[in-house]
Parts: structure tokens; C-alpha cells; sequence
């Protein structure tokens, strides 16, 4: 199937470079791979049900968002097992470790996506297999 669509021409530059640099034959096939990428990231756990174990790994400004964000980490203790937190100025970079309930782990993310203080959630996830 052919589709056009608008992108600043910063962001294509980019874009080929790094297929490029990372020598993919065209920029079809890292579209497509980007794709594919995008709709795994955010699929596997919006489609899991049952136990999970996941990585949130997230950005945020400080001072805007480390109270509020503390409540909430507490508010799901239930499925949190560790945090990791790292420096950079005024912001930080947070790694929080999951276990339990899709459903449960879902709320924390869409939480977090929330905030207006985050800039960006990425997660990572495994779904336990069916016995």
C-alpha cells in the first residue's frame, strides 16, 4: 500500500541518517520498520492480560512533577518491586520495575503519561506465557 504523509524536514534528516548510518537499504523498509517497532512498544502491554513483568522507563522536570510523582509510585507499590534514578540537571531519568496485573501496570503507565512534567514513557515488557 502506498500512503504520503507530512514531516518536518528536521525530523526526516534525521530519520535518514539513522537508517542510513545504520544501513538499511531504504527509507521504505525503516518506515516500515519503525512501524512495526511503534505498534509492538505500544501494543504487547495494552493486549496483555495476567501477570507481566515490565521496565517504565521515563523523563521528567524535577521540581514541576517529584511530589505528585512520588504519591503515585506509592499509590502502586502493589506492583512496583524497584526504582532507578539518575541526574541530568534539572531533569531525571527514572527506571521503575514491575510485577503483577497487566491491567494494574497499565493504570501506572497512562499515570505517568499523564503528567504534564514528563516529557516521555518508554516501556518495556514481558508477558508471561500461557501454561
Amino acid at each position: 500500500m502506498r500512503t504520503s504523509l507530512r514531516v518536518p524536514d528536521d525530523l526526516l534528516a534525521e530519520f535518514d541518517a539513522v537508517w542510513e548510518r545504520e544501513g538499511i537499504d531504504s527509507r521504505s523498509r525503516a518506515v516500515r520498520e519503525a512501524m512495526a517497532e511503534y505498534v509492538e512498544r505500544h501494543s504487547r502491554l495494552g493486549d496483555a492480560d495476567g501477570a507481566v513483568t515490565a521496565v517504565l522507563a521515563f523523563d521528567y522536570e524535577h521540581h514541576e512533577v517529584i511530589g505528585p510523582l512520588h504519591e503515585t509510585q506509592h499509590h502502586y507499590q502493589d506492583v512496583i518491586t524497584a526504582t532507578s534514578h539518575a541526574h541530568q540537571g534539572e531533569w531525571c531519568l527514572e527506571t521503575v520495575f514491575c510485577r503483577g496485573e497487566a491491567a494494574r501496570v497499565r493504570e501506572l503507565l497512562y499515570r505517568l503519561r499523564n503528567f504534564d512534567g514528563v516529557r516521555r514513557v518508554e516501556v518495556l515488557s514481558l508477558v508471561a506465557a500461557e501454561a
